[in-house]
């Protein structure tokens, strides 16, 4: 197996409940991909190969992920959870011990399925919709002209950015969870951080 340091300590440095999972998927994707390559990109381990991304896996405080980044165009669509805040960035839904996952014939054809969509130099084609604009919740303004440090990194932000956190914040489906998600931005925007800062490098 061509492994890569910054993955070892990836795992190394997981949770210990987290660890057997992550060193499983990884020794699947190895077994099903020999030629792939691994990389810690956004913070997490992804396996590319031929020179395209195939698959990630993420490690977090209560449950692991994975998934793969063409299954749009993958038969088993239907059966994935695609919910990205549900399923925090994979397709299993969340992990939290091996016998979560299906089974490792089923994976590795999966897998197998991916490589192919790369040896065929398919993309997925991504329809980019006009965005329309987000008005700042008044609640939201509020907090912002009270926090000098957070009013002056959301202004230095860039629109895109900016836009981040207020889909967030507008999309939540009830006050309470409006409101926290308001006092965790403030949080955030005061320390400098973008909406996504966990996933960056």
């Amino acid at each position: 197996m061509s492994t890569s340091i910054q993955v070892d300590r990836y795992i190394l440095n997981a949770a210990p409940f987290a660890q057997p999972i992550l060193h499983h998927i990884r020794a699947l994707v190895h077994h099903a991909c020999p030629l792939v390559e691994e990389k810690i990109k956004w913070g997490f381990p992804h396996f590319d190969y031929r020179e395209a991304p195939m698959c990630s896996m993420a490690g977090f405080k209560q449950h692991c992920a994975f998934g793969f980044w063409k299954v749009s165009l993958m038969k088993d669509v239907a059966l994935f959870d695609t919910n990205t805040e549900e399923s925090s960035m994979g397709h299993l839904g969340k992990i939290r011990s091996i016998t979560d996952l299906p089974s490792d014939k089923k994976i590795i054809s999966w897998i197998k399925e991916a490589m192919a969509l790369n040896e065929n130099g398919i993309k997925v084609q991504k329809s980019v919709k006009p965005k329309s604009e987000i008005t700042i919740p008044n609640e939201f303004k509020s907090m912002l002209s009270k926090n000098k440090r957070a009013h002056h990194h959301f202004e230095a932000f860039t629109k895109g950015a900016q836009r981040e956190y207020l889909e967030w914040i507008t999309d939540a489906k009830t006050a309470p969870t409006k409101e926290k998600r308001m006092l965790q931005a403030i949080e955030w925007i005061s320390e400098g951080k973008k909406r996504n800062w966990k996933y960056e490098k």
